[in-house]
């Protein structure tokens, strides 16, 4: 359901499972986190921040595995979502996760294959989803449309991760409001598969491992130096590509041609990356110095948390 004209999208009401409006997700947020924080006091117990709090087993969708729920929609606006990505993808095909999948941000950047009683849609993870669990799924309206009647307000479906997705160019980097040669922050994007790690090192020293935050940025607490960066990155089948000349330039995208994507049967597998003309940038988002490739890898199977 889309926000009324003049209304922020993120407090707008959306379709709940019976067709009624639902409260928006921060009234919603704002309710439960006050019952249970009574509930909690009653008892004694001790909880986790909602919004740092990542549940044991947590993984993305991943491989060929099919899972199976529903699907309800929801309208982002022009926020990029938990995921903090510059904006919704041009398409606005767009999903949220549950914390158990969306893993503390393990799940961004990837996409799904969403399949409802109408058709497939093709959808971009970029969003948490506080009410989902059990195989829900929140969709964005233009999605939802392509897979159900929106006047359901809820639909049956299945879905499933899309290995290594077709890209439009190579890996991005954006560096957080705030980074700074004494503390790295970065941001990957634009990689398909879910990501495993990122490296990072300055001009001088050797790679040294970032930390994932809920936000989808990538941390180093200390910092690396000024830059120019060189950044590796490795994906959940273990692809890996580094970039290099990756520059400490805050909230703008840098380009790279580095890709972690298995080349399709139309290009030629021998064939090395080299580096390309980066498209214009948008006004919002403008790019930096391309970054070129310095490696690329294959895969390997996927190491997954037992529960």
């Amino acid at each position: 359901m889309t926000a009324a004209p003049g209304t922020d999208p993120e407090n707008a009401p959306s379709a709940g499972d019976n067709g009624m409006p639902r409260l928006t997700r921060r009234v919603r947020h704002w309710f439960a986190g006050t019952g249970i924080a009574a509930l909690a006091a009653v008892l004694g117990i001790t909880l986790a921040v909602r919004g740092g709090a990542t549940p044991a087993c947590a993984a993305p969708p991943t491989g060929s595995s099919v899972h199976k729920g529903s699907a309800s929609f929801y309208e982002a606006g022009r926020s990029g979502g938990t995921c903090s990505f510059p904006s919704p993808p041009a398409d606005r095909l767009y999903a949220a996760l549950g914390s158990a999948q969306y893993a503390g941000a393990a799940a961004c950047g990837s996409y799904l294959d969403v399949t409802g009683p109408k058709a497939t849609v093709r959808v971009l993870v970029m969003d948490q989803c506080g009410g989902c669990g059990g195989g829900k799924i929140d969709l964005s309206g233009e999605a939802f449309a392509r897979i159900a009647d929106r006047a359901q307000g809820i639909a049956p479906v299945t879905y499933r991760a899309v290995v290594n997705p077709p890209l439009d160019g190579g890996l991005t980097f954006r560096m957080k409001a705030g980074a700074s040669k004494y503390w790295f922050a970065v941001q990957v994007g634009n990689h398909g598969n879910p990501l495993r790690s990122v490296e990072a090192k300055g001009s001088s020293g050797g790679f040294r491992k970032a930390t994932r935050q809920v936000d989808n940025y990538w941390t180093i607490d200390d910092g690396i130096g000024p830059g120019p960066y060189s950044i590796r990155v490795t994906d959940v089948y273990a692809h890996q590509a580094t970039a290099t000349a990756v520059k400490m330039v805050t909230k703008q995208v840098q380009r790279s041609t580095a890709t972690l994507v298995t080349p399709t049967p139309s290009s030629s597998p021998t064939a090395s990356p080299s580096p390309t003309i980066a498209p214009s940038p948008t006004p919002a988002e403008p790019a930096a110095p391309t970054a070129t490739v310095e490696a690329l890898a294959g895969a390997a199977p996927l190491d997954r948390p037992r529960c």
